[in-house]
């Protein structure tokens, strides 16, 4: 399996940015599909997942209501829109995936892209 992401970069705070992160390697509709980060100094932590179907969505508490996860199953594709972004949500962002079709934050991930930096200047 391999997991490529794109869209990150430079964004004033208050700003949008959306992440795409394409998939290969299996059936991608079947597995949920997660987005973490790592801030410097900070440890990797949980964003936001998605079941197989699209139908399951689960967020960190601080990105509620600022970050949406979607997936096209037909382009093996997740993004990760981000709105409002704030300083704190500066960090290198990566895409995950297990062997389970619904994922949350503590569900183990066997494969992760190589990540893109988001930069958020206050």
């Amino acid at each position: 399996v391999q997991l490529v992401e794109s869209g990150g970069g430079l964004v004033q705070a208050g700003g949008s940015l959306r992440l795409s992160c394409a998939a290969s390697g299996r059936t991608f509709s079947i597995y949920a599909m997660s987005w973490f980060r790592r801030a410097p100094g900070k440890e990797r932590e949980f964003v936001a997942s998605i079941s197989g179907s699209g139908i399951s969505t689960y967020y960190t508490d601080s990105v509620k209501g600022r970050f949406t996860i979607s997936r096209d199953n037909a382009k093996n594709t997740v993004y990760l829109q981000m709105n409002s972004l704030k300083p704190e949500d500066t960090a290198v962002y990566y895409c995950a995936t297990g062997v389970s079709s619904v994922a949350v934050a503590t569900t183990p991930m066997s494969f992760w892209g190589q990540g893109t930096q988001v930069t958020v200047s206050s």
